[in-house]
């Protein structure tokens, strides 16, 4: 393979500020860098998010594509972000301060290889945080909605 990953993910937002506190606190993201461009018309931030991801940040006066929320599937070439968790522990831990925070309730899905769990950042973009599944069973893949077994008595 000639990748190694995703280097960065573009997205927008109607306020920068806001958006990186969300990925400060919850996933301890550090801010690489801000660009302003155009007479401060464009505020570009940079997130790193793990070792080689980030998301570019724009924040552009005047455009609304941040507020226009649709279903999924429903939104464009790009749907949602997919986040990788650093361990098991990691995981549990973002998905307490996610909840913390009202931006995810406290399903966590049973993949079968992965577990995942959802949250909407400010803007209302739909994330979610993967793992690989310890209680694995090889060769068994689950629907979405199939809810994992060492989260079901847990809130």
């Amino acid at each position: 393979m000639l990748l190694n990953g995703v280097n960065h993910v573009a997205i927008l937002t109607k306020d920068t500020d806001r958006l990186v506190a969300f990925y400060r606190e919850v996933f301890e993201a550090e801010v690489d860098g801000q660009l302003a461009e155009f007479d401060g018309a464009v505020r570009l931030t940079f997130i790193r998010i793990g070792e080689t991801g980030e998301l570019n940040v724009f924040q552009v006066d005047g455009n609304t594509e941040a507020e226009r929320q649709t279903p999924m599937f429903g939104r464009g070439r790009i749907d949602h972000l997919g986040l990788q968790a650093a361990s098991i522990d990691a995981f549990d831990e973002i998905r307490n301060r996610l909840i913390a925070r009202g931006a995810s309730d406290h399903f966590v899905t049973d993949f079968g290889p992965t577990l995942s769990v959802f949250f909407r950042d400010p803007d209302g973009l739909e994330g979610e945080v993967c793992i690989p599944n310890p209680d694995a069973v090889p060769g068994l893949n689950n629907p979405p909605g199939t809810p994992a077994a060492r989260y079901a008595s847990k809130p």
